[in-house]
């Protein structure tokens, strides 16, 4: 028995990232049936909640034009929460008019970044979530709101990003009318006693609604810092299959902690995610097999899983 077990949670959620933010990463424009394929693999290995695409413009991202009919598929998976991302209220309006699950809008702690990728100031954001916020509940929908605090670790842009300015927006994004919020590090500058200290500020201000913990292993440290967040009490973290996807303000960089080496991270420590090893990995190779050229990441696909755990799921 591992001793782990007293203090940690015996059960994690991963959401999968790997048709949103990865594939916007990746310039080639993955067919319609393959996507639907990916997504059902990914249900049938077990994974339960999926991001599945943006609803923005398809001229600016014309890797995700087909959101609407991804969320559609999705729909008809039992227990499947459907995630879709917005970065507006013009794309909160069609994304509740697709009768998602949950609805993520980014916030950067880094005005510089915030300038970047969304043309406005956090502050201007905080009152763009209100406005998603009354437009949701003016519809009568239950779709989850998300906010996802990026760059809370700091910006390539920007550099330093102020722990108070990040709970500082925390509290205003709760205050505008979020549901759940999240911390990313999003150009992967943080370390393990970071994410524990800010994780462990925030949820003094956030509590329960502090829902999730976005990873990227730019230099190594992806799943360090999830079991930092884990440590603190974070139960529901973003993966990619493939560990694809990343920042266009962190050029050159390794994406998303890769889904597989964070399901194995949890199984060998004895906390559960419902994810099946070996479809998730026949998924992988097929999803390589459809990106055959980009770079890929992650390393459960190189050495498998170890026999000790093999026996032990025999």
């Amino acid at each position: 028995m591992n001793t782990l077990s007293n203090t940690l949670p015996q059960q994690v959620s991963i959401r999968e990232v790997g048709l949103r933010d990865g594939l916007q990463s990746i310039s080639a424009i993955m067919p319609t049936e393959r996507k639907l394929a990916w997504l059902r693999g990914a249900y049938d290995a077990g994974q339960r909640e999926i991001e599945v695409g943006s609803f923005v413009p398809a001229r600016l991202l014309p890797q995700l034009a087909d959101t609407a009919e991804l969320v559609a598929f999705a729909k008809t998976l039992p227990g499947l929460v459907t995630s879709v991302l917005m970065p507006n209220l013009k794309g909160a309006e069609r994304a509740i008019e697709s009768g998602a699950d949950l609805m993520l809008l980014p916030i950067s702690a880094s005005h510089a970044h915030s300038l970047a990728n969304l043309r406005k100031t956090p502050d201007e954001v905080v009152e763009e979530i209100g406005r998603i916020r009354a437009a949701r509940d003016a519809s009568g929908s239950a779709m989850l709101l998300e906010v996802g605090m990026s760059t809370a670790f700091g910006c390539t842009l920007q550099g330093r990003v102020e722990p108070a300015e990040v709970l500082r927006l925390l509290q205003a994004v709760l205050d505008a009318g979020a549901d759940r919020v999240g911390l990313a590090d999003t150009v992967g500058y943080a370390d393990p006693a970071m994410v524990r200290e800010l994780f462990e500020a925030a949820f003094k201000v956030a509590g329960d609604r502090l829902a999730c913990g976005h990873f990227h292993d730019t230099r190594g440290m992806g799943i360090a810092n999830v079991y930092a967040a884990l440590q603190t009490g974070v139960t529901r973290f973003d993966a990619c299959l493939a560990g694809i996807g990343g920042c266009p303000h962190a050029p050159g960089a390794s994406g998303n902690v890769a889904s597989e080496d964070l399901a194995y991270m949890f199984a060998s420590m004895g906390i559960a995610t419902g994810i099946d090893f070996d479809k998730l990995m026949a998924l992988r190779t097929k999803v390589a097999g459809w990106l055959e050229g980009e770079t890929l990441h992650g390393t459960l696909w190189r050495s498998g899983l170890p026999k000790t755990m093999l026996a032990a799921t025999a």
